[in-house]
C-alpha cells in the first residue's frame, strides 16, 4: 500500500459511498484511477467493503464491551455467546481477559439481566467485568491507515 492507498481508504472511512468523481480528485487521481485503485485493493483482499449497521439506530439503547475471564477454552464460550443476538461479535484475545463480547440490549436492565442471566451462568466463566455505554453516536469506525 502506498499513500494514495491510504488517502482511499481515509475517504472511504469518511464516506463509504463517495462517487468516484469526488474520489478521484480528493487523492489527486482521475475518477477512473481511483476505481482501478480500489478495485486492486479489493481483489487482493486488502479492502472488504461491508455495510455496518447502527445498533443504536436500530433500537438498541444500551451497549457493553463485556470482558471476560474464563477457566477452560475461551473458544467454546465466544462460541455460546455468538449464538446469541444480543451479541454483535466475540473476539479471543491473548491477553489478561480471555475473550470480550459486544453486546447490545433494548435497555439498561436488559443489559444487566444478560450478563447476569446468560454471561455470568455459561460453564467455564470465572469473571466478567461490562463496560457500558448508552446513548447515540458511541462508535466511531476508523482505524488508521497511515
Amino acid at each position: 500500500m502506498d499513500d494514495i492507498d491510504r488517502a482511499i481508504l481515509r475517504e472511504l472511512q469518511a464516506d463509504g459511498r463517495i462517487p468516484y468523481a469526488d474520489l478521484g480528485p480528493k487523492v489527486g487521481l482521475s475518477p477512473s484511477a481511483a476505481r482501478q485503485r480500489l478495485q486492486r485493493l479489493i481483489d487482493t483482499k486488502v479492502v472488504q467493503v461491508v455495510g455496518v449497521t447502527d445498533p443504536m439506530a436500530m433500537g438498541g439503547q444500551a451497549m457493553a464491551l463485556l470482558a471476560i475471564t474464563v477457566d477452560g477454552d475461551p473458544r467454546a464460550v465466544a462460541d455460546e455467546l455468538s449464538r446469541r443476538d444480543e451479541v454483535i461479535y466475540a473476539v479471543l484475545t491473548a491477553g489478561t481477559f480471555d475473550l470480550f463480547a459486544e453486546v447490545v440490549c433494548q435497555h439498561p436492565p436488559d443489559l444487566l439481566d444478560f450478563i447476569n442471566d446468560v454471561v455470568r451462568p455459561a460453564e467455564g466463566v470465572v469473571r466478567v467485568e461490562s463496560f457500558p455505554y448508552f446513548g447515540i453516536h458511541t462508535h466511531r469506525f476508523l482505524w488508521d491507515v497511515g
